[in-house]
């Protein structure tokens, strides 16, 4: 009678639910551009190929183009530039490592972002730093990058309820915007503490004013900062004087 009464019993599943919040992130550091350059993809796809006899009279370096290279753009949304969503996705991932409770690989399954690109507010300037090549030597370089003093992106996360909540959501992305940051030279990295942020609602509280100041900085002050870049401090202007002297002997 056991053996019958046990075959008869149904298995009852319950399918997961999903719930949805919109955060807003204001940078409390400011944010490095780090998409890799159109040459850099065509170099992977075909390889580098030799140079010409032209190619190798050239100067090293064109920061300008390195600069406009560095940003992920869209062609369409409130701003030009934006960000990777699974980079957002990873640093909250990441964060799980430090936050009591939750696992990475919980976060990596339980947690989704139905954007593909995250609209990023904030002006762009040209910096260029003295960095360390990944060489065996660790030769010295100059990379050009995008650099916004100040910045804010909006962020749409989905997750599976009732295992994590919008509370928990919170936590985890401020946790990651303290010990991860996105963009290059981030807090994670060691080195470099930028690409902080803190999280928000719709109601910014104490943010609200700064946060209708960056989003000022929208596609058409992003694109006029493109076209004819500022500088981000008095070193990369400097090095860009040596440049137009080099650039003016070589013309002459």
């Amino acid at each position: 009678m056991m053996a019958v009464a046990k075959k008869n019993e149904e298995l009852s599943i319950d399918a997961l639910k999903q719930g949805r919040v919109t955060l807003r992130l204001i940078g409390t550091t400011p944010f490095y551009f780090n998409a890799m350059s159109a040459k850099a993809k065509r170099s992977l796809l075909i390889g580098g190929g030799k140079k010409t006899a032209a190619e190798r009279k050239q100067l090293k370096h064109n920061p300008e183009e390195e600069f406009r290279d560095s940003v992920y753009r869209q062609t369409n949304g409130d701003t030009l530039l934006c960000f990777p969503a699974p980079g957002i996705k990873a640093a909250m991932a990441t964060a799980a490592l430090e936050t009591p409770g939750v696992t990475k690989t919980s976060v990596q399954r339980l947690i989704f972002l139905p954007q593909q690109k995250v609209n990023i507010w904030g002006k762009p300037q040209l910096k260029m730093d003295v960095v360390r090549s990944a060489d065996m030597n660790r030769t010295p370089d100059v990379r050009t990058r995008a650099f916004l003093p100040r910045w804010c992106a909006e962020v749409d996360i989905a997750f599976v309820t009732p295992t994590l909540s919008v509370h928990s959501i919170v936590s985890l992305l401020s946790n990651a915007g303290v010990v991860c940051g996105i963009g290059d030279f981030r807090q994670e990295k060691g080195k470099g503490s930028f690409g902080t942020f803190a999280v928000s609602g719709e109601d910014m509280g104490d943010w609200q004013e700064m946060w209708d100041d960056i989003t000022q900085e929208g596609r058409d002050v992003q694109q006029a900062a493109l076209d004819d870049p500022g500088f981000a401090d008095q070193e990369t202007a400097d090095l860009m004087d040596v440049l137009d002297e080099e650039r003016l002997i070589r013309q002459g």
